[in-house]
This record gives structure tokens, sequence and C-alpha cells, in this order.
């Protein structure tokens, strides 16, 4: 197929979700039409209900329909699309899916087949970098046969070591191994996920680099041969090498090294005839050396911050350049302005190790978009309030991105938009990065991919309210109780007697931490005095009302939004990444509370409980079997990724209650110790 000479006028999204939905925007924007398509699982999607037409291309398993070629081509015929913008993830760097297109005379809003060769199979890529003559990683580029071939290969190389899947991208496919053993069972494991995500069990091994951070840098090619690049995004904030939070741009760069680094982006996609949006990753030492680690060929998760921050939208320059338009900008056109922080919301709970929630959204009430006193906002999603988490496919539920003058004040404007931030029926990352953006390293850059790791090497756990937050909950707990109670004196048909005067003393327990203050005022505008604390009071405001799930106001002047939630006799509250439990008494009614025994939490150490939705891939363990701490018990599979449960003590089995091939709710029992 030629290079069309006119602008498309209907274009199919080869995907779903919320890349589905930002690729809609754009379109619509441009004048262009849009065609969905769709699982049976996803009927009732956003991303449906955008599009100007939807097809339905199959079961809900991604292998049966958004990763089926002849589906997508049938789709385009039965709509009349003229091209197929794919996304990331699914088709979008397979090199026969641009083929098929061609050969059905419909066009591809992504790279040609011979780049996508080149650079989106990460072994050719290395290839194609090392004949560039661009620094890459130390390792083994060739095909590794079997676990000994990849235990042989690590040993040359030296410990700790990465093995990676060869197609595809997200973090899956990809394990670490700082010896042979873990080599074994991470070959196992890389080559299983990459199986089941691509359809391609190819696995490679490089060097690991300790401390490193990831850093790529975004290009735009188009199909006369110009290449430029727009700058650089951080990546390095990462779990299970998955990244969590980006931003544009890196703070390691100086303007030499950014220079550089651009320099060998463009020259490595002129080398391989790139013409589209793409981006050239490094993988970057705290010296500013950098390696190339790979080239993915298609649009990346966390475009947006680069748009922010250049203020040029890549899907439009995408559309365009595949429909034969020139590059409107230079290199010299590129300026970087202000600084971007986007944080991946995910459907997945941060107090279980981050593991797939699954479920429906029975509240979703994000931040409000959009610009003010120089800080934007942007939210980009594929759900709504009573969409479905599905356990089929990724568990993004939303990004939320930020844009300001300079980086402290992007990560405030990001903290006050997680706070609020309210989704409820499923568990959510929002505790962890609320408490992220309050973490010292974070906010002085001294960031790499074992971040997580190192700061929260027992995982992530609930913070205790302390210091001045201690006094901004108590205080907001108080506010709300004395609302509360003010609503109550307003119930109409009460008998007519003495008026109820209410105390100002109270006590507010936060968690166990006792807190005594007095609450004057009414319901907009509240005092709050701590007792044997500060001699002003603080001063509250806010328009809250019973039921609302997010108490937003100031306090003494400074914007706070706290999540609420009503629980037995007192509330449930979130903020910066802290989470209590709030109880507000009365003197009297404190004197009785602190005689009250605490319940004591059942003892479930002898069984093991699934730790998510899931299947069952498969049971390591029988009946009866000794098992040491560390063995592997089971294995189970969420939202694509394999999660390897292992015995936390030495024991016997005593019971196995699941067997391959079960789907398993969250804390269903897969066997019992003796």
């Amino acid at each position: 197929m030629g290079v069309p000479r006119r602008m498309f006028k209907r274009i199919l999204i080869a995907n779903r979700g919320e890349i589905a939905c930002r690729i809609i925007k754009t379109a619509k924007r441009m004048g262009i039409e849009t065609v969905a398509v769709y699982s049976e699982a996803e009927r009732n999607a956003l991303h449906v209900e955008m599009a100007d037409a939807a097809v339905l291309i199959g079961p809900p398993p991604a292998a049966e329909s958004y990763l089926i070629i002849e589906k997508i081509v049938e789709a385009c015929k039965r709509t009349g699309a003229q091209a197929v913008h794919p996304g990331y993830g699914f088709l979008s760097e397979r090199e026969a899916f641009p083929k098929a297109l061609e050969a059905a005379d419909i066009g591809f809003i992504g790279p040609n087949p011979r780049a996508i060769a080149a650079m989106g199979d990460k072994i050719e890529s290395k290839k194609a970098a090392a004949a560039a003559k661009v620094s890459t990683v130390p390792g083994h580029i060739g095909v590794i046969e079997d676990d000994k071939h990849a235990m042989k290969i690590a040993a040359e190389i030296g410990f700790p070591v990465m093995i990676k899947a060869s197609a595809g991208g997200g973090g899956k496919g990809m394990r670490i191994a700082h010896s042979a053993a873990e080599v074994a069972e991470g070959f196992a494991r890389a080559r299983s996920e990459a199986k089941s995500s691509f359809g391609d069990d190819r696995v490679f091994i490089e060097k690991f680099i300790v401390d490193p951070r990831h850093v790529e840098i975004q290009v735009l090619g188009d199909k006369h041969g110009n290449v430029i690049h727009l700058g650089e995004r951080e990546c390095s904030i990462q779990r299970r090498n998955q990244k969590v939070v980006e931003e544009a741009p890196s703070p390691l760069l100086d303007e030499a090294m950014r220079k550089k680094m651009g320099e060998q982006a463009v020259a490595l996609a002129k080398a391989v005839g790139y013409d589209s949006a793409g981006t050239v990753e490094f993988v970057a030492g705290q010296d500013r050396s950098f390696y190339f680690l790979e080239m993915n060929t298609r649009l990346q998760v966390e475009h947006p911050v680069t748009e922010l921050v250049t203020g040029i939208d890549l899907v439009e320059q995408m559309i365009r350049v595949a429909a034969g338009e020139k590059l409107s900008l230079k290199q010299n056109d590129v300026k970087l302005a202000g600084w971007a922080i986007e944080c991946r919301v995910y459907a997945e709970d941060p107090y279980r190790n981050f593991l797939p929630s699954t479920g429906r959204l029975t509240m979703y009430r994000p931040p409000a978009s959009g610009t003010r006193d120089g800080v934007a906002l942007r939210i980009d999603t594929g759900v709504e309030e009573g969409s479905e988490i599905s356990l089929y496919y990724d568990p993004m539920i939303a990004k939320l991105v930020t844009h300001a003058p300079t980086r402290d004040k992007a990560i405030e404007a990001q903290a006050d938009a997680l706070d609020a931030f309210v989704i409820r029926g499923i568990r959510h990352n929002i505790p962890f990065l609320a408490a992220l953006m309050q973490h010292r390293r974070w906010w002085e850059g001294k960031l790499s991919t074992g971040f997580i790791a190192e700061e929260y090497p027992d995982g992530f756990h609930v913070h205790a309210p302390h210091g001045e937050g201690a006094h901004v909950l108590a205080a907001v707990a108080a506010a709300i109780d004395h609302v509360l109670g003010e609503r109550k004196r307003r119930i109409s048909g009460q008998t007519n007697g003495r008026k109820v005067t209410r105390e100002k003393n109270r006590a507010v327990w936060l968690g166990e931490v006792e807190h005594r203050l007095d609450v004057t005022g009414s319901n907009s505008a509240i005092e709050v005095r701590f007792m044997g604390g500060k001699k002003h009071p603080h001063r509250l405001q806010s328009a809250w009302k019973p039921g609302d799930p997010l108490w937003s106001g100031t306090v003494d002047g400074a914007p706070v939004a706290v999540q609420v939630a009503a629980i037995a006799n007192g509330f449930d509250l979130a903020w910066r990444g802290v989470q209590t439990r709030a109880y507000v008494y009365t003197e009297r009614e404190a004197s009785y509370a602190r005689l009250m025994p605490v319940k004591q939490s059942a003892d479930s150490g002898k069984r093991v409980l699934c730790p998510m939705p899931g299947l069952v891939v498969s049971i390591a363990v029988a009946e009866g079997q000794e098992v040491k701490a560390g063995e592997t018990l089971a294995v189970v599979e969420a939202m694509k990724m394999e999660n390897v449960l292992r015995a936390e003590r030495d024991g016997v089995i005593k019971a196995i209650r699941a067997k391959q091939g079960d789907s398993l709710a969250v804390d269903a029992v897969i066997m019992e110790f003796a």
C-alpha cells in the first residue's frame, strides 16, 4: 500500500482500556471517526461507549480476541476503517500485524514492519544496536535453549543477571537471578509468562546493572527520513520490573547527557528506518553512564509526561505520519517546559504485596482535571463508576499526571490529586502512591530501579498517623463528628423539653492513640483546640455532609482532602498515604471505651490462602510431604502474572484443598499444614 495522500476518515483502535480512550480523544479532535473492538467481557466498557462504532471480536481471553490478527482485519473491512492504531501491548509490536494490514490495503498507525523486526524483538534490537555502535549491556543476545544452557551463560556473564522475554514488555517474562538455582527457576517462570502473554517463549540473559536507573528517550520519525527526539523520561520507580511512577525530565540528566542520549537514540532510529513514535530505553548508572537496553516500537504507557513538557500530542503525530505527512517539527523546535509526573493507579492490594484485585468499581470519583495557577492535572482512564476490573487484563485503572513549573510543585500537585481520588469496591495502590509522594528520597530524586525493594523491604504496611499529620486527621475526625451531631439536633419531630447542650470536650482515637481536644463552631466553620498543645486552635472549613466520601476543605487555610468511609461508631480516614480508624468520644464514652477488651485476630498460620483471585497453574507438593521454609508450594496466575507461593516455615502438608486449573477467590484455602 502506498503512502495515503489524505488524512484518514475512520480508524480502528486494536486495543482496550485507557489507551483506547486516549486515542479516541485525539482522533475526535482531528475530526476522525473511530471504531472500537471489544471482547465478551467488555460489552459495556468505556472505550466501546466513546467510539463511533464497535465490533465484538471474541471471548474474554486476549489470545482468543485482541491477539487474533484476522479478527482485527475483518473488523476493519466490516466498518470501513482505513487504518489501525494498535495502542500498546497486544499486537502493537508484532511484525505480522502491519504486514497483514498492508495486504488488506489498511494503514498501520505505527512503524513499518522492517523497523519492528529490527527493534521490536529484544534480541534482534541488541544486534542492531551493536551494529550501529551503540553501547549495550554485556550479555548473551542469542536464544537460550534450556535451563542448563541458561545457567552456563549466567555463570559466564557473572551474577546478578536479568532473564528477559524476547517479545513484549510490561514487566512480564522478566526475572533477576543472583545464583544458579534462581536462574533455573527464573528461566522456567520467564518462559511460561512469555508464552502465555505474548505467544513467544524465547528469552535472553544479560548482566544486571547494580543500582541502575531506567531512563528512556522518546523518538519521532516520519516516512521521509526525518527523526527527532522529544527528551527523556525517568521510569526508575518500578515494582517487579513494572513501571509505577514516571517523570519528565529526569532528575539525573544534565544538558550534556540529554544531548548525548538523544543523539544516540535518533541515530539508532535512523539506522532502522524508524517512521513513527517509539522509545529507546537505556539503563543508566548513578555516575551518568548509560547503556542501550531495548527499543519499544510503539507508544509507551508513560507518554503523557512527554506530551505535557513538550506540548506535543504524540497520538496526533503518529496519525499524521501514518497518513504520509512530514514532521512539522525540527529538533531545535523541541523545548522542555516544566516538570511532569505520572502515577499509575492499579487494581492491586499494596498491603498484600501488591497482588491483583478484581471486582466492580462501586465508586469511582477522580479529582477534577484541568489547569489552575499554572499547574495541570490530567487523567487518562478506561473506566467509570460501575466498571468491572477483570482478571483477564492489565490491572491499570487510570494514569494520574501532573505538570507544574518545578518538580517540587508537580509532586505537591500529585499528592493533592491522590488524596482526592476516591475508589471503592476493589483494592488499589493509591495508599502506596500517596505515601511515596511523601518519601524524602523520592523528593531528593535519588532514584534507582531498586527503590521500592530497598525502601519497603518488608512490603508496604499501614502508616500510623504521627506528628502534625495526626493532628490534622484528629481535627478532621472531630469536625466530621461535630457536623453529624449538629445534624442530629436538627431532626424534626423531637420531643420538646430542655435544650440539648453538647459537650465541647472530645477524645479522638486514631488507632490506639488518643487525642484530647475541644470542638466549637458549626457546620462549615469549626475550631479544634488540642489540650496541652498549641495555644491557638486549628480552624477547619469544609462543605462536607454525611455520606460524602471526601472531606475536602482547609485546615488553617491550607487545602486538605481526607477520604472518609463510615464504620461502626467511627470512620476510616486516609490522607497523605496514612490510613487510620478514627473514633470520636465524649469524655464519658471514652472512659467506658478504655475498659473494652481488644479482639484478637484468629491465627491462620497453618493454612496457605490464595492471595488474590486467580487460576491455579500448578501445585508443587503432595499431602504428607515435608517442606522447608522457602520451598515452592503452588503457582497462581492473575492478570497474566504468575505468583509463586512459598512455605513461610518448615512443616508437613496435611491437606491440599485446590488443584491445577481451579479458579479461586481471594483467601480461598489452597492447602493446610499439620
